[in-house]
């Protein structure tokens, strides 16, 4: 077991070094050395770990990126944004983009298929992640504005860009230190995509009028959490809770309050790069 969890965190350790250099020319070499793999056998062994080879991976993580600069960054040249990706020609950027989302460029800024691009990218799902630090806090209530997300999580991205519609109408950008929260009620991975269901929130100092984005007034429970801090992408968020749930929880004594767990977003992809985003995982505790 524990060669097994030792490997695991190998290349645990190498995909997180990928998504911190991004931009930064990656080579077979510098990668094996990082996973303290042998570079002969390094592509093999990240290959049939991982389910695509180690350039493809890479290729998918800055193709990502670009989907999204493509639509929160209306004013950045396509062009640049192929440069960012690391495509020499913003043809050979077309080329790839579509092929991976069946979309150009173009049209994915003016139509999103956000669907598509769920489906296409494969995230790194490591579930258990070593040495993470719980906090134990006591959360006041908080009045929230919230809005509903009912359904596939390939989904939520359009929940995203509706509640980002109406905090700009309501003047609550993320840039100016208003919190932002997601409450979790169920785990993507053991329920049917049509019954999954999470709340996307924002602080509010004071209650909300009628709007036509489905926007209501809502309270973020107090009390005691335990709390520990994700850095980086989205998509390995799931490891904090298994590691709350699965490693932390049975032996802290703790027992779990009838509420849900919730995110909170201190920063903001895309206005930081992946690696550079920071959520901390709440899980109420009585």
């Amino acid at each position: 077991m524990g060669s097994k969890r030792q490997y695991k965190n190998r290349m645990q350790t190498v995909c997180d070094y990928i998504y911190a250099h991004l931009d930064e020319d990656l080579t077979v070499e510098d990668l094996s050395r990082v996973a303290n793999f042998s570079k002969y056998h390094f592509h093999r062994q990240f290959s049939l770990y991982m389910g695509l080879n180690v350039f493809k991976f890479i290729q998918q993580l800055r193709l990502k990126r670009a989907a999204y600069e493509l639509v929160f960054n209306p004013d950045k040249r396509i062009t640049d944004i192929a440069m960012d990706a690391h495509f020499e020609f913003p043809e050979s950027f077309s080329r790839a983009f579509k092929k991976t989302f069946s979309q150009s460029p173009s049209d994915f800024r003016s139509h999103p298929d956000w669907l598509q691009l769920g489906h296409k990218y494969q995230a790194f799902d490591n579930q258990l992640a070593l040495d993470m630090k719980v906090d134990i806090v006591n959360f006041e209530e908080t009045k929230i504005a919230l809005l509903k997300h009912r359904g596939s999580p390939d989904h939520i991205i359009k929940t995203v860009m509706q509640l980002r519609e109406w905090r700009k109408d309501y003047g609550l950008s993320p840039r100016n230190k208003t919190r932002t929260f997601n409450i979790i009620y169920e785990d993507p991975a053991v329920v049917a995509p049509e019954d999954f269901r999470c709340d996307l929130s924002v602080e509010v100092m004071n209650e909300i009028g009628d709007n036509g984005y489905g926007v209501v007034n809502d309270t973020l429970a107090g009390g005691r959490y335990a709390v520990v801090r994700h850095l980086g992408a989205y998509d390995n968020i799931s490891r904090c809770i298994y590691f709350l749930y699965g490693e932390w929880l049975p032996d802290s004594g703790e027992e779990l309050r009838d509420a849900p767990c919730f995110f909170q977003y201190i920063n903001h992809f895309p206005d930081v790069a992946e690696y550079e985003l920071i959520t901390d995982v709440y899980l109420p505790i009585a």
